[in-house]
């Protein structure tokens, strides 16, 4: 096996392999991996609590004598033209200790020169026509993208178990069904969205907003939250806290769609304004629009521009009976 590539910078700091090229990946697998108690969380770097959480959630589950990997890679394959593939934060420095924070074993940081050797691939893993929809209609190709590494990285990475945000709901639903149509041999975890204290979701691109446009993007959440506390007055119950880690049970789709899409109409007018791209009230199993008469899980979820910025946001929730 190499020698490590990255030590403490302080003593008593956790501490966490890194490496760069495939062989010497391939051998820390081979020394550390336990049968049945490997896990994987895929990240673009830039790495806040959010993706602590993913790793915490890995280290419980594989127990103190499993492997935890973060993959560090900004994909180029994910970005299309005109989005933000040169200004997107690169902090391996910083990422590496937060990895090793939260528990991770081994964070593996290649070059796209190393994941795509011949330059861009000629064969890529289709996101087919759920990948068409919502996320995939404002970028087309950014989830054939996403697939075509995420299904590299678990390949190089074998993996029993993988962590994915439920924040990039579309994104999840997309990496679950690939895994069941290509027999993937790897068990998919979705870990709840952490937001910070005044309801944004965390995300690396929030450092991009300004004092002002942060104020406007907290229309995502808040649209969300009114969405879900309209549906549940529909249910005859009162308002949820801001907490959504559990299914809430709404009653109304036609309710929640609407208070909803009144906080975002208002969010237009602020200064800076923020430039609705879509609101979906969605089965997560195909992310098409769920009908009033529907009965069970959906996710409610928006995406919007404030300033150069775009961000997304969902809340999972329950329509109909009590399960």
């Amino acid at each position: 096996m190499s020698p490590k590539l990255w030590t403490k910078a302080l003593p008593g700091e956790p501490d966490v392999e890194l490496f760069r090229h495939r062989p010497d990946l391939d051998a820390a697998l081979a020394h550390f991996a336990v049968p049945g108690r490997t896990a994987v969380v895929m990240t673009m770097g830039a790495l806040h609590d959010g993706h602590a959480s993913l790793i915490r959630a890995a280290r419980a589950r594989v127990g103190a004598k499993g492997m935890v990997t973060v993959t560090v890679f900004v994909n180029p394959l994910q970005f299309g033209a005109g989005e933000d593939l040169d200004r997107y934060p690169r902090t391996l420095e910083a990422d590496l200790r937060v990895a090793a924070e939260a528990g991770a074993d081994i964070v593996f940081a290649p070059t796209a020169e190393e994941v795509y050797p011949g330059g861009e691939p000629g064969v890529r893993i289709t996101a087919g026509t759920l990948g068409e929809r919502y996320e995939g209609a404002s970028r087309p190709g950014h989830f054939d993208g996403m697939l075509t590494v995420v299904g590299k990285l678990l390949h190089l990475t074998r993996p029993d178990i993988a962590f994915f945000g439920e924040k990039d709901a579309q994104q999840l639903s997309l990496v679950r069904r690939m895994v069941r149509d290509l027999n993937f041999p790897v068990e998919i975890v979705g870990v709840p969205t952490v937001r910070e204290g005044d309801g944004l979701a965390l995300s690396s691109r929030n450092r991009y907003l300004t004092a002002q446009e942060r104020d406007t993007a907290l229309a995502l959440s808040r649209a969300l939250f009114a969405g879900r506390d309209a549906g549940l007055l529909a249910a005859g119950e009162g308002p949820a806290g801001s907490e959504e880690h559990e299914l809430i049970r709404v009653a109304s789709p036609a309710a929640v769609r609407s208070a909803a899409r009144t906080v975002l109409d208002e969010a237009a007018g602020l200064e800076p304004p923020l430039v609705l791209d879509y609101l979906a009230l969605v089965d997560p199993a195909d992310f098409t629009e769920v009908s009033d008469g529907h009965t069970g899980e959906a996710v409610l979820a928006v995406a919007a521009k404030v300033g150069a910025t775009r961000l997304i946001d969902n809340i999972r929730l329950w329509i109909g009976a009590a399960r």
